[in-house]
C-alpha cells in the first residue's frame, strides 16, 4: 500500500504556522540578548562610576573608611574657591584655543594639499604626532619650551636673548605654550577629517563655480567651505569635548603650576582627589565637568543640527 504526499498549498493559499509562547518569547528576547555585553560595559565604565562620583560629592571622604555626608557643602566650597575660578579660566583658555588652532590649521593643510601632487608627503608631518601619545608629546614641548631649553638656547645663539622667555612658568603665557604644543598633535586628525569631506564633495558645482570665475578664496569662501559643514561639525565638535578634559599634556608639562595658574578644570579634580585626597570634593568637580561638558556638547550639536 503507498501513501501519497499532501497536496502542495494552491496559489494564493495562506498558510499558517503554529508557533508556541514560549519560541515567540524567545524570538523577542534574542535581539536584546545582543545588547547584554554592550549595556554591561557602559554600565561598569560609565554609569556606575558617574552614579558613584555623583554620591561621592556629597560626602567628606579622604579614600578610606565611611563617606561622612555633608550635604552641599562641596558645592558651595566651589563657588569660593580661587583654584577653580583660575581653573575654569584656563580651561576657557584651551576652548578658544583648539577649536581656532587645530580646526583652522587641520582646515587649511587639508585645503592645500588636497588634489595636489605629492600631498600626502606635504601631509606626513602633520599626521606623524597624532600617532604619538599626549605624555610623548608633552615630555617633547616639555624640553623645548624649560627655561633651559630647545627654544631659548637657539634664541641666545641667534642674538636673540630679548625673545627669551620662562616659557612654562609666567601665566597665562605656559598655558597657551601647552595650547600650542597639543595643537602639534591634534592638528593631523583635523586634516584627516577634512580630507574626508573634500573627498566626498559633488565635483560639478565646483566645476560649474569655476566656469562662472570663482578662484581662489572666493571658491572656498563660497563652494567648498559650505559644503564642509556636516565634516566641519564633526571636527569642532571633537575639538570642543578635547578641550573640556585637558589633563595629560597639562600634568606632564607643569602639574598645574606655578602656584596652580596652568591647572585646568580636570587637572584640579585630579590634584584634589589624588593628591590632595579630598575624594569628596573631587568628586563634586567631576560631576561638575561631567555636566558642563555634557551640556556643551548637546548646546553645540542641537544648535548646529538646526541650522541644517
Amino acid at each position: 500500500m503507498t501513501t501519497r504526499d499532501p497536496a502542495p498549498p494552491l496559489a494564493g493559499q495562506i498558510i499558517t504556522v503554529r508557533v508556541s509562547p514560549l519560541e515567540r518569547m524567545v524570538h523577542r528576547v534574542t535581539p536584546f540578548l545582543f545588547l547584554v555585553p554592550a549595556l554591561a560595559l557602559v554600565g561598569i565604565l560609565l554609569i556606575w562610576p558617574f552614579v558613584r562620583s555623583s554620591y561621592l560629592s556629597f560626602t567628606e571622604f579622604n579614600g578610606l573608611g565611611t563617606p561622612k555626608w555633608v550635604g552641599l557643602d562641596n558645592y558651595r566650597q566651589l563657588f569660593h574657591d580661587p583654584a577653580i575660578s583660575q581653573s575654569m579660566k584656563n580651561t576657557a583658555y584651551w576652548v578658544i584655543g583648539t577649536m581656532i588652532l587645530p580646526v583652522g590649521i587641520g582646515l587649511l593643510i587639508a585645503v592645500l594639499s588636497f588634489d595636489q601632487r605629492g600631498g600626502s608627503m606635504l601631509r606626513l608631518p602633520f599626521l606623524l604626532p597624532y600617532a604619538l601619545s599626549g605624555t610623548a608629546i608633552a615630555t617633547v614641548w616639555q624640553f623645548l619650551l624649560s627655561k633651559n631649553g630647545a627654544i631659548n638656547s637657539v634664541l641666545g645663539a641667534v642674538g636673540l636673548e630679548s625673545l627669551e622667555r620662562s616659557w612654562l612658568l609666567r601665566p597665562p603665557v605656559n598655558t597657551w605654550a601647552m595650547i600650542v604644543a597639543s595643537t602639534w598633535q591634534a592638528v593631523g586628525v583635523s586634516v584627516l577629517l577634512f580630507l574626508i569631506g573634500l573627498q566626498v564633495i559633488p565635483k560639478d558645482p565646483i566645476e560649474a563655480a569655476r566656469l562662472d570665475g570663482a578662484e581662489g578664496f572666493r571658491l572656498f569662501w563660497d563652494m567648498t567651505l559650505p559644503m564642509l559643514r556636516p565634516m566641519t561639525i564633526v571636527t569642532v565638535g571633537i575639538s570642543l569635548v578635547n578641550s573640556l578634559k585637558t589633563f595629560d599634556i597639562v600634568w606632564i608639562m607643569t602639574q598645574g603650576g606655578p602656584a596652580r595658574t596652568s591647572e585646568t578644570l580636570a587637572v584640579t579634580m585630579y590634584r584634589e582627589t589624588f593628591v590632595i585626597r579630598h575624594h569628596g570634593y573631587g568628586a563634586s568637580i567631576s560631576v561638575v565637568l561631567s555636566v558642563f561638558v555634557l551640556a556643551v556638547s548637546m548646546l553645540y550639536l542641537t544648535r548646529t543640527l538646526k541650522a541644517n
